[in-house]
């Protein structure tokens, strides 16, 4: 017992300090592309390499894993995540940088891959809820922190840089130091994705919409800030509220679509963020602390859907389909992180706009919302009673 509670002490406090390096580099790069005067779409090319590098990283993770063990396999991310943090000021180049953040991309994975096989199998079943539970609000805060780092050097040096890459070091040591057994990495199995989408549209279809709205916010959010004239603090202010938003509002949504029928949710979901989407595009000018209170409505409803396209699909699948189906609810997610920073940075780029991102994140949130209400209505979808769904997990979105 003892040992289990030091165990995920450690994890608890890797885990947060990771994030909040994770979100300090984040922002901060991508603040740095618009003071070297990186083009708009330049941006999103690589800020998307990031979540490329992440799509791609079960091609690497299980078999380094499986090769030299968690711990030495935790090593070595999170040293190529500090290696990849350090590296990038030592030069402002658009294809260095797009290839250390594919790097950083891989090791993200990996490191989620450890930690979250490790609390798995750490937690009793009774207890694995709540303890997940812990983790996603200590993601969530830790990237919340982050942004508030980005008041402690000067945006124009590469001092930030060194701040994350310290963080990315740090969260190595409670990890490194535990005498917890490791866990066992459980087989990865093959998935029909287009049978699974058959079977379950609305899911796999809500999990490429929120990765293309949530990496396309984290990529060119701060890039939208710099282009209203915000400050430094007042960007690290604008991240951090959508975030705690998110993170906040993950209960009361849940407990909705645990009540109702989820696609007419992810129908509502979708259309309320359109509005709110449209909301912040027309009144960004106005008052900054206006500003805030609307982001942290606009990430509560943001950061619901991925959670609550996941409840939907597991709905319609039987427990022993629950890893294949997971695979593919994540395959579709890293596919529309992909896509949406290059996709965003092409909007705003197009209509020369800093709010063409929330034109591009209120087209797709309605399109989705008028798909979902439109295979609902035609009877394409299971109809699941409440009664019988699956129960409502938080999550982090940008895990996998």
């Amino acid at each position: 017992m003892v040992r289990s509670v030091g165990a995920f002490l450690a994890l608890f406090t890797a885990v947060f300090t990771l994030m909040v390096g994770v979100g300090l580099l984040g922002t901060f790069l991508s603040l740095r592309t618009v003071i070297d005067g990186f083009a708009t779409q330049i941006t999103g090319l690589i800020m998307a390499c990031y979540f490329l590098g992440m799509s791609l990283g079960h091609l690497v993770g299980p078999r380094l894993v499986l090769r030299v063990g968690h711990i030495r396999a935790y090593t070595a991310f999170a040293a190529t995540g500090a290696v990849a943090a350090l590296s990038h000021g030592l030069v402002s180049n658009p294809f260095t940088w797009a290839v250390l953040r594919f790097a950083s991309g891989i090791a993200m994975f990996g490191l989620y891959m450890v930690i979250e096989s490790w609390l798995n199998e750490c937690a009793e079943p009774e207890f694995r809820g709540r303890v997940f539970s812990i983790y996603m609000t200590l993601s969530y805060f830790g990237m919340a922190c982050g942004q508030l780092l980005l008041n402690m050097g000067d945006v124009h040096n590469g001092q930030l840089f060194i701040v994350s890459g310290i963080l990315f070091a740090l969260c190595l040591i409670p990890v490194s130091v535990t005498r917890s057994v490791s866990p066992t990495l459980p087989s990865v199995l093959r998935f029909n994705l287009l049978e699974l989408i058959r079977q379950a549209p609305i899911g796999m279809t809500g999990c490429f919409t929120a990765g293309m709205i949530n990496s396309a916010f984290y990529a060119m959010g701060p890039v939208f800030c710099s282009r209203i004239e915000l400050t430094v603090s007042q960007t690290s202010w604008f991240m951090m509220a959508t975030i705690l938003g998110g993170l906040l509002l993950q209960w009361p949504m849940g407990a909705i679509s645990d009540r109702y029928d989820r696609p007419f949710v992810l129908s509502i979901l979708g259309a309320a963020l359109a509005c709110m989407s449209i909301v912040i595009q027309a009144t960004h000018t106005l008052s900054f602390v206006l500003l805030l209170p609307l982001m942290a409505l606009y990430g509560g409803l943001n950061f619901a859907i991925y959670p609550v396209s996941v409840a939907r699909a597991h709905d319609l699948f039987g427990t022993d389909e629950i890893v294949s189906v997971s695979s593919a609810l994540i395959f579709c997610y890293g596919l529309g992180a992909c896509i949406g920073p290059v996709a965003a940075s092409s909007v705003m780029a197009a209509i020369d706009r800093p709010d063409g991102l929330f034109s591009f994140i209120t087209a797709v949130a309605a399109l989705f919302a008028g798909l979902v209400y439109f295979l609902r209505t035609k009877e394409k979808v299971t109809i699941v009673t409440a009664e019988d769904q699956a129960s409502f997990m938080p999550m982090k979105n940008t895990s996998p």
